[in-house]
């Protein structure tokens, strides 16, 4: 197999060959840093790729495969990470000015059980300043770019990361999503990004946005890589207060037994309102090939839908402000213009407000519960529109990516 091909497979294909040896971990390693070489000038992909470090950890992969000594299936696999997770004796921008130099002293709980997985950290992707927008278009760093038009929005907060995969740069990145900052970059990009459920990846040693809405997710290019990347970072975590004890699945288990008798629900209610009709359309075809496949497909009603946003933007707002308090105060203008706008309206929030869309956010789910007595998936657009056109460019910044 030639290098140039290694990039572009899977990550479940890459750690077939790992596994087998039909292929080293430097091979791989190498494949992948030449991928990021032809396109990251481009596409603005990466804040900081760790290449030496990277190779180093591709040399000891090779060394304890060869000795027996294989960990699973990320063993040897190049993956990379969103800029806001810490990473120790690696600078950790956040995507912004305030944090362009910081070197964390110690790694995030994921970064560490990557490296127990025997996954090799290939750089830190692009992001939204501090991960509080949808675009990527980001005033320090310049926009990271959509890879199947250049003139188009990658989605945010998490771009870089989607960009990075769809483009064969790493095998798995990890993003956080707040809002969409997982799946909006996985759709706009043509990937697969998962959300998972609240604290089942451990976000401490991970920049927060809003701590109680906060995931940490992968971005892959297959369902199958997904379940490999999540099989991998789940755990208990007691450094994280909202990590969850539930045990563990496995989550590659049924992914090839069909959708025959899946309970599918499609909204009636605020997914279809403003979605472009040829997202509509292409999602009702989607629909469509699952029944066909045995799958059952019913309308449900979940009126309570429609208030997620308004309860999602008091909390959000309400403690994004408080982490950013104190450099709003001192360092104002180094934040970008839409990130200081959107930190400054979490000012206005009353603590009155605060406690009662928390109290509303537990009759919002306890609303889902009751539409998922009724089925077992949830089917909806992820993203209203198709990526759309950057009319407005994000300047290049004083930083780009470093060696």
């Amino acid at each position: 197999m030639l290098d140039t091909d290694l990039p572009l497979l899977s990550l479940a294909e890459v750690a077939r060959l790992l596994k087998r040896r039909t292929v080293s971990p430097v091979e791989v390693t190498r494949a992948v840093l030449d991928q990021i070489a032809a396109v990251n000038h481009r596409l603005n992909t990466f804040l900081t790729i760790t290449g030496d470090e990277a190779l180093a950890a591709a040399r000891r992969a090779e060394r304890a495969i060869r000795a027996g000594q294989y960990r699973g299936p990320l063993h040897g696999v190049p993956v990379s990470v969103k800029d806001l997770v810490q990473t120790a004796g690696i600078r950790t921008t956040c995507g912004s000015r305030i944090l362009a130099d910081w070197i964390p002293d110690a790694d995030a709980t994921l970064i560490r059980r990557f490296r127990e997985a025997g996954a090799i950290l290939i750089g830190k992707t692009h992001l939204h300043e501090f991960a509080y927008g949808p675009t990527n278009l980001n005033p320090h760093y310049g926009p990271a770019r959509n890879p199947w038009d250049p003139n188009r929005m990658t989605g945010g907060s998490s771009g870089g990361s989607g960009v990075a995969v769809a483009t064969g740069c790493c095998y798995a990145s990890i993003g956080t999503d707040t809002g969409g900052s997982v799946r909006i970059p996985a759709a706009l990009c043509g990937i697969v990004g998962l959300k998972p459920t609240y604290g089942r990846i451990s976000r401490a040693g991970i920049f927060p946005l809003s701590w109680s809405q906060d995931h940490a997710g992968p971005l892959t290019r297959t369902v199958a890589d997904a379940a490999l990347t999540l099989q991998a970072l789940a755990a208990f975590d007691p450094a994280d207060p909202g990590s969850s004890r539930q045990a563990v699945p496995n989550f590659s288990r049924g992914l090839t037994a069909g959708v025959k008798d899946l309970r599918l629900g499609v909204p009636r209610e605020f997914f279809w309102d403003e979605v472009d009709p040829e997202v509509a359309a292409t999602i009702r075809k989607a629909i469509a090939v699952l029944a066909g496949l045995g799958a059952s497909v019913r309308e449900v009603s979940w009126p309570m839908a429609a208030g997620a946003k308004a309860i999602s933007f008091l909390i959000m707002g309400a403690e994004a402000f408080s982490v950013h308090e104190r450099w709003l105060k001192e360092r104002p203008e180094d934040y970008g213009p839409d990130v200081r706008q959107r930190l400054a309206q979490g000012a206005t929030i009353l603590a009155a407000d605060y406690l009662r869309a928390q109290r509303l956010r537990r009759r919002f789910i306890e609303s889902l519960d009751a539409v998922f007595a009724k089925c077992d998936v949830l089917l909806t657009p992820t993203a209203p529109v198709a990526a759309p056109g950057s009319r407005r460019r994000a300047s290049s910044g004083r930083a780009g990516p470093r060696p």
